[in-house]
């Protein structure tokens, strides 16, 4: 089973909400939702994917973060580890990109979104209060 390394990123605007955002990769996995982030390239920290994948999909420019937990999840197709990381100063206003959704949501109506099964980790904790 392919191993994909992934860094995710977990923000909050001034309101408290969090960012989320539907994939556009056709594929299986299509239109599910998902929290920002991207692949690891060869060579590259989770840190330096994380500012990457943000200033390529979202325009955010992530000025400090720290690492939050590594979850591993099986899809059928493929075996994922998330580096998840919380956003803690960043400048830009979010926009999409790459064509995709993005949304600010508060953080109780995070179950009206069909997240990828991996997340369902990351938005646990953030329903419990686990996260600032």
């Amino acid at each position: 089973m392919r191993r994909i390394e992934v860094a995710v990123g977990v923000v909050y605007n001034s309101a408290g909400e969090v960012l989320v955002g539907q994939r556009v990769v056709k594929d299986q996995y299509f239109e599910k939702w998902e929290f920002p982030g991207g692949k690891l390239e060869r060579g590259e920290t989770a840190q330096q994917a994380l500012v990457r994948e943000f200033r390529e999909e979202t325009g955010i420019h992530i000025k400090a973060s720290s690492p939050l937990m590594l979850v591993e999840h099986d899809y059928p197709d493929r075996h994922v580890r998330l580096h998840v990381h919380t956003i803690s100063e960043f400048d830009g206003d979010a926009c999409a990109l790459e064509g995709q959704a993005l949304k600010w949501v508060p953080i109780i109506e995070l179950d009206q979104f069909d997240f990828l099964q991996g997340n369902q980790i990351i938005l646990d904790r953030l329903k419990d209060g686990g996260l600032p």
